[in-house]
């Protein structure tokens, strides 16, 4: 039977180094994880290997290029690849070399294999990928240490493995909702500006030639011509400025939302838009529930928790609503008092928290909570599509009818000119 070096930790976090007789690598993993040890490495110890046989060797080759950015969906597998194979018995660090090898993001790619570095250098797996904050954010990394304090990785990978494919989902429903009122926006826009740019300028010619001064014309007429006047004269050098123009303002309006007051302001008005706001704030606590139902269902602590899902709320005034909470039942006060004062929070959230909090259930109350939510959310983006779907076809046909009656209004003042100049003459010569 061959002998196996390995390399594991206990669920303080210190490092046990050893050799096992086993079948396989699988059976030291499993004979590891059954003594509450979180295995980082196994292989095969020297002069143990039998004759003929080969071990299997991976090579890490080095990131090609570091660019781009990692999605969540891309996350999304990593998470449920690794567990299953942490569950399958595989070690931590052939784990994050095969993972290395199939991913097919560029990025991502390159950080496991640092992560995979620094755990062969002794590291563990959530202090490897902190170092990599703009990939892992906290809550990433508070179940991957939940999970290895526990001796139960594989399961706080399922279950942020679970967390990231619903907020997937959540997020996927929301850009759906929306494509068809971009779409429908992007076209009318498109044909507006064609045509301004292209057909009235030559009805504008031919009023002239007919002998129509634009004084004369209608004030729709003079307001379209001024508009094309403005987009086509000056060419390329105004339209160069207006393009600049606008992306300063877009660029300011990014650094202006990375300040502390600009993310406040921005997140203030998502949350009071007329008909946007109430969404906004419906997925923010659709969030909040399943991030912090996630968290203590992995045995994250309360405050622990709540610090890291004011963090991952993606709303700054909701966030130090949680916050201020936080700071209550550090103090000694229930979870539900300081979220009701805060009114960022429904009735109902606050008393079924409360409840939860009573009953020691808060985990799955919680986990309701977000289910309730996400069925709000799909329900408001149902209406708001079915609403929107009209209200884009009538914005579209006013626009194109304004342009057309624009139009047409100076040829039927001509018309009747020359229809009145014609019946003119013609009672003359009676």
């Amino acid at each position: 039977m061959p002998t196996f070096a390995y390399t594991a930790r206990d669920a303080t976090g210190g490092a046990q180094k050893g050799n096992m007789d086993a079948e396989n690598e699988a059976a030291v993993a499993r004979l590891l994880r059954e003594k509450g040890l979180v295995v980082s490495n196994i292989s095969r110890a020297k002069g143990s290997a039998p004759a003929g046989s080969k071990d299997v060797v991976v090579t890490k080759k080095k990131g090609s290029g570091g660019f781009g950015r990692v999605k969540l969906a891309d996350l999304s597998v990593f998470c449920r690849q690794f567990s299953t194979m942490i569950d399958a018995g595989v070690s931590l660090v052939r784990c994050l070399s095969v993972l290395g090898e199939q991913t097919p993001n560029v990025k991502l790619r390159r950080i496991i294999w640092d992560i995979q570095s620094e755990v062969e250098q002794g590291s563990t797996l959530s202090r490897a990928m902190a170092k990599h904050p703009r990939v892992f954010n906290n809550l990433f990394i508070g179940l991957v240490r939940a999970g290895e304090v526990g001796g139960v990785l594989e399961e706080s990978l399922q279950r942020l493995a679970g967390f990231l494919e619903k907020d997937l989902e959540l997020r996927r429903k929301v850009k759906s909702a929306m494509t068809y009122p971009t779409i429908v926006m992007t076209v009318a826009i498109a044909i507006v500006l064609g045509l301004v740019t292209f057909i009235l300028p030559r009805f504008m010619d031919l009023f002239i030639e007919l002998g129509m001064k634009e004084d004369d014309m209608p004030a729709m007429t003079r307001f379209l011509m001024a508009f094309s006047h403005f987009l086509t004269s000056g060419f390329p050098v105004r339209q160069i400025i207006l393009g600049v123009v606008l992306t300063a303002a877009f660029i300011g309006w990014k650094f202006f939302t990375r300040t502390k007051f600009g993310r406040r302001f921005a997140d203030t008005v998502k949350l009071k838009m007329p008909v946007f706001g109430k969404l906004n704030h419906k997925i923010a606590l659709a969030r909040f529930a399943r991030t912090l139902g996630t968290l203590m269902v992995s045995g994250v602590p309360i405050l622990q928790a709540l610090e890291t899902v004011a963090g991952t709320v993606d709303n700054d005034i909701i966030g130090d609503a949680i916050l201020e909470a936080r700071a209550r039942i550090r103090e000694g006060d229930r979870i539900g008092d300081p979220l009701q004062k805060s009114k960022m929070f429904p009735p109902m959230v606050v008393q079924m928290v409360s409840i939860g909090e009573e009953s020691g259930a808060l985990d799955q109350m919680l986990q309701k909570i977000a289910e309730f939510y996400e069925q709000e959310v799909d329900s408001a983006l149902s209406s708001l599509t079915a609403a929107i779907e009209p209200v884009m076809i009538v914005f579209l046909g006013g626009a194109v009818g304004f342009i057309v009656i624009a139009m047409f209004l100076p040829l039927v003042a001509i018309i009747n000119s020359l229809s009145g100049e014609g019946g003119g003459k013609d009672g003359g010569e009676d």
